[in-house]
């Protein structure tokens, strides 16, 4: 942990799975008191999230104080009053295809995000129990994605650019040698990961922190005004770009390391102990 000296805070970007929502994927009381308490005070709440708008909880859509959202890994600055995407930064179709090309070597499934939904093989998300151990992901799975015949022919045939391309994997073993194969065998692409057996692969410039940039930008905030708090490998860039950092106590070792500040647990308020102490 880096220790930071503390600068008015007037926008907190944080990201939602294992930060603002807990394991059970609800927003405590907690949590949704200090955002009200925050916006109250001016500051602009925006959720930093690998999913795409659409895929946020309902709850979180709808508070009355959200302006912007940074969606799919920063993929998207989502304006969120009317609608309109700020700044995208996506994957060019044919390089998508090829990587799920390499990707056909490895006991893993794949989908990937095109224009703010998912898409899957069909045989991938009939046996996604067997690669996604988590209940509430797999639903996500079933839920938000639309499968069909074989994904890269159908990429093909739609040729819209690709946002994101997300990665489960039997085992944490093949997680770990991925997170290291992909980015020598993709350099121009971004590699993350955001939950275990997980891997999320973005445009160079789809991330957090660069979206963080353009959007603080766009709002006249400096980024020494910006508070980051997340817990994941996606999060890595956010945290480094924002005026201060502040890991979950459930964060991945690297990023508690990297933050300016740790907090507590998702399930324990964790985002309403960091706001209180670093934002009113």
């Amino acid at each position: 942990m880096v220790q930071k000296e503390r600068t008015p805070v007037r926008l907190i970007a944080l990201d939602l799975d294992g930060t603002l929502l807990g394991t059970d994927k609800t927003l405590s009381e907690g949590n949704l008191a200090a955002l009200k308490a925050a916006a109250a005070k001016g500051i602009e709440i925006v959720p930093t999230t690998g999913r795409f708008f659409t895929g946020m909880p309902e709850l979180v859509r709808s508070l009355p104080f959200l302006h912007y959202a940074i969606t799919i890994n920063g993929a998207h600055v989502y304006d969120v009053v009317n609608g309109t995407v700020l700044a995208r930064a996506e994957i060019p179709m044919p390089r998508a295809v090829e990587v799920m090309e390499y990707l056909e070597n490895f006991d893993l499934i794949y989908d990937c995000y095109v224009d703010s939904w998912g898409w899957i093989t069909r045989a991938f998300q009939e046996k996604a129990h067997e690669f996604v151990p988590d209940e509430h992901y797999l639903k996500m799975l079933k839920v938000l994605r639309t499968p069909v015949d074989e994904l890269k022919s159908h990429l093909r045939l739609q040729g819209k650019d690709v946002q994101k391309i997300i990665i489960f994997t039997r085992t944490t073993e093949l997680q770990e040698e991925l997170l290291k194969l992909l980015p020598k065998r993709f350099p121009g692409l971004l590699t993350t990961s955001s939950a275990p057996h997980n891997i999320e692969i973005n445009a160079p410039d789809g991330n957090k922190g660069d979206a963080l940039r353009a959007l603080a930008s766009r709002l006249g905030i400096p980024m020494e005004a910006t508070m980051a708090i997340g817990d994941g490998l996606n999060d890595e860039a956010m945290l480094k770009a924002a005026g201060l950092s502040v890991a979950m106590g459930n964060a991945h070792p690297h990023i508690k390391a990297l933050a300016h500040e740790i907090t507590a647990h998702c399930d324990h308020d964790g985002v309403a102990q960091a706001i209180e102490d670093f934002a009113l």
